[in-house]
């Protein structure tokens, strides 16, 4: 693996260990000679794992202790020698694409920046025999597998609630909190974890993208990501920036409210679903059935004025998450600020007859951290 072997990723692994004014790689693997500032709740650490540590915390890697499978990685729990549960990330050895190898030391380039109660901390990762990302275990799996199991009883209110204002709060930060802005490109319910808790942990930054500050957007290509979640303007023109992890947090608010998948088995995504109901506001037809009516009215007006107001197709008329927050928890105090004109209205109905066109990309790019963890251990 050319990579592997490149002096500058060792340079990237010893971040935490390095004076704030020496050399650092950039997300696409240049260096850069910034200053880095400190985060306000203090520098994240992470270590340098072997590969022994990481084998027999696995058990050998063994087939019993795989909790999540993707195109290009395995997710395997361990216990290590002090007892501590983690998640070990690996790239599988099948892979020969130097692209997802690229994409695994930029998630360690990305979330090794990061330091949030939202964001699932990186505990370190392992270079010999392979590339290996070291996770703490997030014992109640991910939102998708606790919201859509039927085996299981369903989130009550207070739980959703929690985990909304926590996801919120976490790519608020990757927004405007870090050093960096990070765009993560793959905001959906499979890549929120819980805590024991139910605190939720945002994960899996194989596609995201550091944005300097001076740039308005990325362009991208190809399109990554998973369908139902794609923001028009990243699905039309790959364009990326904040506004497109934007939709797919209404997305995922929406999944949140109502238990429903992003996609249903017609292949209607749920925001096509949902829009008709938040524009003649019936709100109370989002709510998941199963609750039988056991939520907090004033907390689901404001959700469904947030998701309405995220999912909107023009980027332009997205909020940031700054204001998403601000409505989520004090609610909206001026709407007819976020009333759009007429002709806006026009243009997002007619970008709404684009769902058999949408549909035609592959249903999942990225793979899920832990998405069966909740089931498996």
């Amino acid at each position: 693996m050319r990579y592997i072997r490149n002096n500058s990723f060792k340079r990237l692994f010893s971040f935490g260990r390095r004076s704030s004014k020496e050399q650092v790689l950039s997300p696409d693997g240049v260096e850069s000679h910034e200053t880095l500032k400190e985060e306000p709740s203090g520098r994240p650490s992470w270590k340098c794992f072997s590969y022994e540590d990481l084998f027999d915390a696995t058990n050998g890697f063994s087939s019993e202790n795989l909790v999540g499978k993707g195109g290009y990685a395995e997710v395997y729990k361990g216990i290590m020698n002090g007892g501590e549960e983690i998640a070990v990330k690996r790239l599988t050895r099948t892979s020969r694409d130097e692209r997802k190898e690229k994409e695994f030391l930029t998630e360690i380039g990305t979330i090794g920046h990061v330091n949030h109660s939202n964001v699932l901390p990186l505990l370190g990762c392992c270079i010999d025999n392979g590339l290996y990302l070291v996770f703490e275990l997030s014992s109640r799996g991910s939102v998708a597998s606790l919201l859509h199991d039927e085996k299981l009883p369903p989130l009550d209110w207070k739980t959703r609630h929690k985990i909304a204002i926590g996801t919120a709060r976490g790519l608020h930060y990757l927004h405007k909190g870090c050093k960096r802005r990070i765009i993560h490109r793959d905001i959906k319910a499979s890549n929120i974890l819980l805590t024991k808790d139910f605190e939720p942990q945002i994960s899996d930054f194989g596609l995201a993208k550091w944005l300097p500050s001076q740039w308005t957007h990325h362009s991208i290509a190809p399109i990554e990501g998973t369908f139902g979640h794609l923001a028009p303007e990243y699905y039309l023109h790959g364009v990326v920036d904040e506004k497109t992890d934007v939709f797919a947090f209404g997305v995922f608010l929406l999944e949140v409210i109502s238990g429903r998948k992003p996609v249903d088995g017609s292949h209607q995504s749920l925001h096509s679903w949902a829009k008709p109901i938040l524009n003649k506001g019936g709100i109370e037809e989002l709510v998941d059935p199963r609750l039988e009516g056991a939520y907090d009215v004033t907390e689901l007006k404001r959700f469904s004025f947030a998701a309405s107001l995220c999912i909107r197709a023009s980027s332009t008329w997205r909020p940031t998450m700054t204001e998403v927050l601000e409505i989520m928890e004090e609610g909206e105090k001026d709407a007819e600020k976020w009333k759009m004109p007429e002709e806006e209205e026009e243009e997002e109905e007619e970008f709404w007859g684009f769902e058999d066109l949408e549909y035609e990309y592959d249903s999942s790019f990225s793979m899920s951290l832990l998405d069966s963890i909740g089931s498996t251990s």
